[in-house]
């Protein structure tokens, strides 16, 4: 029974790596470029759901602050897209990607200036209850990441399969002078994408929030979930998820068996094992670059 307790928690843990790793994707596929910031967004995302239920601050109904905190996210990846981002269209992306990074600092910052720095917990229904099948006891919070990670991802790759926006998304990520000249509004598909991405981390911050204790260092996840991304494969949405599920899976097992301080290392060397044999990652769409 042990086995199965501590591969529902890998599971769980490895599907918020997974939600955070969607939206490393979701940004790279659409601009090739890598948001290190996404891990951030995320602990943002949890902290305005902390702000808009708990009854020291707003103390709105969970069910309908859902959707707001997904709004707020959004609106605000747009906004960023907007008003930084968009000054940096054709640029070289290592530029970009060193502004991610500072915006990174910047959200952890303004979330310790609002929140403080002290661990708060999400009044969230899904933190309530627990049942046990067999020996094995499962969590109300557990069970739900699993299954809205699974349910997120599962739209998002119907989305870039059969939407016009998603197919423009991808045409953008493939060359973006050329989808400019073909007609495709450049700039505004980046900025849904950075919309999506603020949603994805949203729903990534809320099931974390609903798990446990929520701090500014949240952010840090950020780090597992970009390796969970490299891991399954950078540009694929099922990859990313099963990059997630397999860095989860690999931390409690090896907590459990591994001497103390070398379990941390076990997804990180991973990696690096990934990168040598398979680096485009275990579920890599590779593909030719149309220019």
């Amino acid at each position: 029974m042990e086995f199965f307790q501590l591969l529902l928690s890998g599971l769980a843990n490895g599907s918020v790596y997974g939600l955070v790793a969607l939206g490393f994707v979701l940004i790279y596929k659409a601009t090739e470029a890598v948001n290190f910031a996404q891990g951030d967004f995320m602990m943002l995302g949890a902290f305005v759901m902390v702000g808009l239920v708990n009854p020291e601050y707003l103390g709105i109904n969970f069910w309908l602050a859902v959707p707001l905190a997904l709004l707020i996210m959004g609106a605000l990846g747009y906004l960023l897209d907007l008003t930084v981002l968009r000054f940096m269209f054709g640029q070289n992306q290592t530029a970009v990607v060193i502004l991610t990074i500072a915006l990174g600092f910047v959200i952890r910052f303004v979330a310790g200036l609002i929140w403080g720095h002290e661990p708060l917990s999400l009044y969230s229904p899904l933190a309530l209850g627990d049942f046990r099948v067999g020996g094995v006891v499962l969590s109300l919070a557990d069970v739900s990441v699993i299954v809205v990670t699974l349910l997120t991802t599962l739209f998002l790759w119907q989305f870039f399969q059969r939407t016009k926006l998603g197919l423009a998304m991808q045409a953008a990520s493939q060359n973006q002078m050329a989808a400019y000249y073909m007609g495709i509004p450049v700039k505004r598909v980046q900025g849904a994408v950075w919309a999506l991405a603020g949603i994805v981390a949203a729903v990534a911050g809320i099931l974390y929030a609903s798990k446990g204790t929520l701090d500014i260092s949240a952010g840090f996840i950020g780090i597992k979930a970009f390796a969970a991304a490299v891991i399954g494969g950078f540009g694929s949405l099922p990859g990313a998820l099963m990059g997630g599920l397999i860095v989860g899976v690999i931390e409690p097992f090896a907590s459990r068996y591994l001497p103390s301080g070398y379990s941390q290392l076990a997804a990180y060397s991973l990696l690096i094992v990934v990168l040598v044999f398979r680096p485009h990652g275990l579920f890599a769409q590779v593909r030719t670059k149309k220019v």
